[in-house]
């Protein structure tokens, strides 16, 4: 009954957090700006943007659930807590404001603390759950890529 409190609470934040990155992004990538820019020839088409997110956070929801039943300490809810605000504000610097050079800085910033999950938790139940973290870290180096590509090109 505990894993699937945390589960739902997780999947609840998570994508909770997700809908407002959206909702900040806003129409910014149908419109001019977006549009105009000088884009990396390995960018995604849209829809890769939807289901990837969308397996990343089932993936880490899952292994936050695993997480916070073995070891739940307010430093913990910290990390997690900067992770999500680190994904939220990207989509604000990145699209709302324009700041290219910021969102690639929340970027790097957002990889090292997922990258801390994935170091610091390592032993008992966890050491084979970590690889849940794959597909975000993953996707964080495309973000990286993308972003960075967007920041030197135009």
């Amino acid at each position: 009954m505990k894993k699937a409190s945390y589960i739902i609470i997780f999947l609840i934040i998570n994508f909770g957090g997700l809908a407002i990155g959206n909702w900040f992004m806003g129409d910014v990538v149908t419109g001019e700006w977006y549009s105009s820019l000088n884009k990396a020839p390995w960018t995604p088409p849209g829809w890769v943007f939807g289901f990837a997110w969308t397996a990343i956070m089932l993936c880490f929801s899952y292994y936050l659930a695993e997480l916070f039943i073995e070891r739940e300490k307010p430093t913990l809810w910290l990390v997690f807590l900067l992770a999500w605000l680190l994904n939220v504000s990207w989509n604000w610097f990145f699209f709302n404001q324009n700041m290219t050079n910021i969102g690639l800085f929340v970027l790097i910033a957002l990889t090292l603390t997922i990258l801390y999950f994935f170091i610091t938790f390592r032993h008992d139940r966890l050491k084979w759950l970590k690889y849940l973290l794959v597909p975000y870290l993953i996707w964080l180096c495309i973000a990286t890529s993308l972003n960075g590509y967007i920041l030197f090109n135009n």
